[in-house]
């Protein structure tokens, strides 16, 4: 059990206790479940609603499959916050005496069971998202997302972990404590949509929803090894989602689908898009099948500029460029703009009020180690914030983390106006000098510049997160699928690798790679997946996940990924 790190340990117990029971009694509901709960756990989403059609199972049957599996993936990574298992089962028999009388499914999701990040509202749940103060406050109405999944036949049974304030990469807080990643408990699962991706990749869940403001879907998809899908703002209602600044948006949020396949994606996708919201911010466009040609145009990078990335992550996107020319494609490399332009920008919005809102919702809770970096800047007297941005210029060679130093302080309205307009002319020129010049279909890219994150390394190494935050300031639709796994005979660090362009901030570089604490080393990380990014052009959200099928295709089968990738990989491959 995880420490306290508050002074509310009575409701931090009490809630701890309620998620103990409820877990402790799937043990005993299970113990009757005959056959092999594999034939569950294999399947993807959309086989699951097939199966479900034809007769061969029942939405119980399916459930309770998933049910001991997160229990099981609970109990190893601790990913899970809320716990409703008998309200699933009674949804479960509902579909299934609805499915004996009419011979009809309730809708495109009929049966599949599916978990939830613990800020969207549940009625009669909690989404306390690790603040203590939130604890015992249950939702009395249903988020627009939860309404469409459960139109749509969907049994949901549990809510997963977090960050504290949903505003790092690494998934920690003190209610619920720590979320570890599946392949390493000494590394993180990513964040913030983080016990989703352990429990998926744990085949705890089959498709779940998270939420992404700076990589919150595409980090814990790489580092778990998982696929997501990263929308662009309006494809599905974020209507009901707690978060810790409300009114935001400087960068806008999006929900989007997580699971174990493309085609997961893609059920999910096709069953919420263009559904109205609540408050009706939602373009009324619902998924449309688009039919790609036989030859596509990609674009590719191994490094953004800001932090190199490791030899992995640059094996990784070379590796699936190679995959796609066999197959016929086209790959070109790009030259990006300068990317520490979007990271300013985006630091800049996020730290417009000092974080005091966002800040304000920790009460009696200590704040995260993960939270440190992020939110030093407004803190430090703006003498001392320009001297340490001047140091770092002018005696280290970094301008690069000069310049976002200098951009994370307290700014007045005008400044906020300012940076708005900065990030508009910034996505306008990321299509013309990228997109446009180029003329590519999508864009492949490493994830982060590391494969995996230990425990700790988002102290003081958060700006890692430029690689996924880059479409967050272009609010271009991406798509994240798992390439290789880390390999050490290949992702040594060599000679030629540091002679090679695109390296960024040298003070970052030198953290991440060298020293007795460098975060990257491919020998302890053997074996953990490492993901790609696929970005497309705004509104072709549904191109890029044909996309996604496309390269995963290429890829093949045999580098080990999709439902029962984590059985296969301790069974023997992790050896």
């Amino acid at each position: 059990m995880w420490p306290f790190s508050s002074s509310n340990t009575a409701v931090i117990a009490a809630k701890r206790q309620q998620q103990v029971q409820a877990l402790e009694g799937s043990a005993n509901a299970n113990a009757a479940l005959d056959g092999d709960q594999g034939q569950y756990l294999k399947a993807t989403a959309p086989e699951i609603v097939s199966r479900i059609q034809s007769g061969e199972w029942t939405a119980s049957r399916v459930l309770e499959a998933y049910i001991a599996r997160a229990a099981f993936a609970h109990s190893k990574t601790n990913c899970l916050t809320e716990v409703f298992f008998d309200r699933a089962r009674e949804r479960a028999k509902e579909l299934d005496a609805y499915f004996a009388e009419t011979g009809k499914l309730k809708g495109p999701l009929h049966g599949v069971p599916i978990s939830i990040k613990d800020q969207f509202k549940i009625e009669g749940l909690d989404g306390s998202i690790g603040f203590s103060n939130w604890l015992n406050q249950p939702a009395t109405s249903n988020a627009d997302i939860i309404k469409y999944l459960l139109d749509a036949g969907a049994v949901l049974y549990v809510k997963t972990n977090v960050p504290q304030t949903m505003f790092a990469f690494e998934c920690s807080n003190p209610v619920f404590g720590r979320t570890t990643n599946p392949y390493n408990d000494a590394y993180t699962c990513g964040g913030s949509s983080g016990g989703e991706g352990a429990l998926i990749a744990l085949d705890g869940s089959p498709l779940g929803i998270g939420t992404d403001i700076g990589g919150s879907l595409r980090i814990p998809a790489t580092y778990c090894g998982i696929y997501s899908l990263k929308p662009g703002y309006g494809r599905i209602s974020y209507f009901g989602a707690r978060g810790p600044v409300p009114g935001f948006d400087g960068i806008r949020t999006v929900a989007g689908p997580m699971g174990r396949s493309v085609e997961d994606l893609v059920l999910l996708s096709r069953t919420v898009f263009g559904l109205p919201g609540t408050a009706n911010d939602i373009p009324p466009v619902p998924f449309k099948d688009v039919t790609l040609p036989a030859k596509l145009k990609f674009g590719y990078y191994t490094s953004d500029g800001y932090i190199k990335a490791s030899p992995t992550c640059k094996r990784a996107v070379l590796e699936t460029v190679e995959a796609l020319r066999k197959q016929g494609h086209e790959c070109v490399e790009v030259e990006l703009p300068d990317i520490s332009e979007a990271c300013n920008i985006f630091v800049g919005l996020t730290s417009s009020d000092g974080y005091k809102t966002m800040l304000s919702n920790l009460g009696p809770d200590k704040k995260e180690p993960a939270l440190f970096l992020v939110t030093l800047g407004p803190k430090l007297p703006s003498f001392v914030r320009g001297f340490a941005a001047w140091v770092l210029e002018t005696f280290m060679g970094d301008k690069t983390f000069s310049d976002t130093i200098r951009s994370a302080r307290v700014k007045g309205v005008d400044e906020y106006w300012a940076l708005s307009a900065a990030r508009d002319a910034f996505a306008l020129k990321f299509q013309e000098q990228v997109l446009n010049k180029y003329q590519v279909d999508g864009i492949i890219a490493p994830v982060q510049a590391l494969p995996q994150l230990p425990h700790g390394g988002c102290d003081n190494f958060s700006a890692l997160a430029i690689g996924t935050i880059l479409y967050n300031v272009l609010d271009l639709p991406v798509g994240c699928l798992p390439a290789t796994r880390v390999d050490p005979a290949k992702d040594q660090i060599t000679k030629e690798w540091e002679s090679e362009p695109g390296h960024g901030s040298t003070v970052f570089e030198k953290g991440i790679y060298y020293g007795k604490k460098k975060l990257y080393d491919p020998e302890s990380a053997k074996g953990m997946p490492v993901n790609i990014q696929i970005a497309g052009r705004k509104w072709e959200d549904e191109k890029v996940l044909a996309m996604m099928k496309v390269v995963d295709e290429a890829l093949g089968k045999e580098r080990g990924f999709g439902p029962g990738a984590y059985d296969k990989w301790a069974g023997g491959e992790s050896q």
